[in-house]
């Protein structure tokens, strides 16, 4: 894990779209973490470290901006990718997050996005949440 790639924690409840995406950003040298469920990821969160979130922003339980904000809590310094089928999204809905695609986004543009989002931040420097993860309940 700690070889010079950036590590993509990756979160969306659709398989297909996940397996899909996970596998092509894989090919353009990301390293993939997954979860299909926002709450699953929140509690793997606790474990992990990574160095950009990609987030669905259509999910049950909590949506994408939602779970942004509580990756933003623990990791202020992650940035976080929202991902939608939305075109425009309320400003509110993209307060936590660094980047929003939308419908008819560029595969390019969101590659070179993730890689200008990671790239001031040395390769393998990860903060694990092991130790920083606060209960906000």
């Amino acid at each position: 894990m700690n070889n010079g790639t950036t590590t993509v924690f990756y979160v969306d409840d659709n398989a297909r779209s996940r397996r899909l995406l996970s596998s092509v950003l894989a090919e353009c040298g990301f390293e993939m973490i997954t979860a299909s469920d926002p709450i699953e990821a929140l509690g793997r969160c606790k474990k992990l470290g990574f160095d950009l979130a990609l987030l669905d922003y259509q999910m049950p339980s909590l949506t994408g901006s939602q779970l942004a904000l509580e990756i933003k809590f623990v990791m202020p310094d992650v940035p976080i990718v929202l991902l939608s089928g939305y075109a425009v999204l309320p400003p509110t809905e993209l307060a936590f997050v660094d980047a929003h695609f939308g419908h008819g986004t560029h595969f390019d543009d969101l590659v070179d996005t993730m890689r200008r989002l990671t790239k001031s931040k040395p390769p393998g420097i990860r903060r694990s949440l092991a130790t920083s993860w606060s209960d906000s309940t």
